[in-house]
């Protein structure tokens, strides 16, 4: 009965194939794809991966770059009952092996250029680029027809950033993250005749999750690229083969700061969704400026569910461009104070979740899946304020919030009164060890043009109170940050706490 009933990961696309068998599904570099040949590939991709070896609910890795082969492993995965684990194609030596091992990863879909980096007794399939390839070895493998995945199976172990620990693998069901994909294509206002680009890294579930599989699902036509290369990115809209794209902060502030933003044709955009981290108010109102007929989606969740929680629409913005909006369709939360008891709209506290779409836990972790649920709820770490619209406003992380002479310090209202000084690129602000503060508001910061430590305090109490304005201005050409863009703050805390 589970065939009947079952609704999983791979099934998506299966419908989209019977629905438009014909329409393209997928452009990546020189290669298309139509739905019905993308379906195909999946279930011979699917056949390869059984007679490999594997078993019902085996773990495989995946340790490569965007491509068309990535999804196709993903699905032939799902499709064959295995449990995917997307692993951060920059992770190396302790750190990669620490994933693949603690997942218990039977073999590794990988790219060629990165198989010397993994440990040397894992199996490896090559993705592409090779003789045995799984893509090479898909026009002689037959269909997979063999038992499907239960809808409460898991279909991935998404493991989390690791901006403050170690990575914990999120254990995502085939249910959880249908579920999540409803909710992504009603709140995002996801139509089949779209033209995504999707340029951030697939191993991240914002990518695959929040458009890659939800645009699938409706029957979109998809272009993958390898990264977020703005000139790239240009020319697809010029030609008219982009209309939506998700980025970071980061990356929409790299994109607003290159040339070719302010002289390019790019009316065609239609649809700009944002997330992973924070957008600082006076970055969104530039972007707005520019593109004044573009409408901006805030997305804001994290891994364990799914990921997306909430969504602030096009239509949402003004008066709460702070705002990261409402919970998404199969996603209950509220705010709680230290003791788990929800507090009056307008207050601070931690955001818990109820919903479908949340992780069963975190794989051989009973003590963290333990600490993360509790009292029936999921608890995420993320300080915010709901309104008594149900508008929630993320202040930060409750791991980076600051403790400056005993009181409390969010970060990102710090970083937001940055962001008004025309020289400020990009910022960080975080707390270092000091003998008077207890922990001294500090902001590290990329520079356009010339600027003084001086000047960016002085700017920066213009906007704050004085207690809340950086005691240190610390220059530096480039911020750390994961793949998917998000900045991390663990660094900089562990590269400057010694500084003079």
């Amino acid at each position: 009965m589970t065939g009947v009933r079952g609704n999983t990961v791979d099934g998506v696309l299966r419908r989209s194939a019977r629905r438009v068998p014909g329409r393209v599904a997928l452009r990546y570099g020189e290669r298309s794809w139509t739905y019905a040949e993308l379906d195909d590939a999946v279930s011979r991709a699917a056949r390869v991966l059984r007679d490999a070896g594997l078993g019902q609910g085996d773990r495989v890795g995946a340790y490569a770059h965007n491509s068309d082969a990535y999804l196709i492993g993903f699905l032939a995965c799902s499709r064959a009952g295995l449990v995917h684990v997307p692993v951060n194609q920059n992770l190396v030596g302790d750190d990669l092996a620490y994933i693949v091992g603690q997942s218990g990863s039977s073999l590794v879909l990988a790219d060629t250029d990165l198989v010397p980096r993994l440990p040397g007794d894992v199996r490896v399939i090559a993705l592409r680029d090779a003789d045995d390839s799984l893509l090479a070895r898909l026009a002689s493998a037959p269909a997979y027809d063999g038992d499907e995945p239960g809808t409460d199976d898991l279909a991935q172990l998404l493991y989390t950033s690791g901006t403050t620990a170690l990575p914990k693998g999120a254990m995502m069901s085939h249910r959880a993250l249908v579920h999540e994909y409803v909710s992504a294509i009603t709140a995002l206002d996801l139509k089949e005749t779209d033209r995504p680009v999707h340029s951030l890294p697939l191993y991240h579930s914002a990518q695959m999750h929040v458009f890659l599989l939800p645009y699938l699902a409706v029957g979109a036509e998809n272009t993958i690229l390898d990264a977020p290369e703005a000139e790239r990115i240009f020319d697809l809209v010029e030609a008219g083969r982009a209309d939506s794209l998700f980025a970071p902060p980061t990356v929409w502030i790299g994109l607003s700061n290159h040339p070719g933003f302010a002289t390019r044709d790019l009316g065609a955009l239609r649809k700009a969704y944002y997330g992973a981290s924070i957008m600082p108010v006076p970055v969104l109102e530039r972007l707005r400026e520019r593109l004044p007929s573009l409408g901006f989606y805030n997305c804001f969740g994290q891994s364990e569910i799914g990921p997306l929680a909430t969504v602030l629409g096009p239509d949402e913005h003004e008066g709460r461009m702070d705002s990261c909006g409402r919970p998404v369709l199969f996603v209950e939360a509220r705010v709680v104070d230290e003791r788990g008891q929800e507090v009056p709209d307008g207050t601070q506290g931690e955001v818990v979740y109820r919903s479908p779409q949340l992780c069963e836990g975190y794989w051989d972790k009973p003590e963290e899946t333990k600490e993360a649920f509790r009292d029936g709820w999921f608890h995420s770490g993320d300080l915010a304020v709901r309104d008594d619209e149900g508008y929630f406003t993320v202040v930060d992380r409750v791991k980076d919030v600051i403790n400056s002479g005993g009181v409390l310090v969010a970060s990102r209202q710090v970083e937001d009164a940055l962001y008004t000084h025309q020289r400020v690129a990009e910022t960080a602000v975080i707390g270092l060890p000091d003998e008077r503060w207890i922990e001294a508001v500090t902001a590290v910061v990329v520079r356009k043009g010339e600027v003084t430590e001086d000047e960016l305090i002085a700017h920066a109490r213009e906007k704050l109170a004085h207690f809340k304005a950086p005691k240190r201005i610390l220059f530096v050409d480039e911020l750390p940050r994961n793949a998917s863009g998000k900045i991390l703050k663990r660094e900089l805390r562990d590269r400057f706490s010694d500084a003079p």
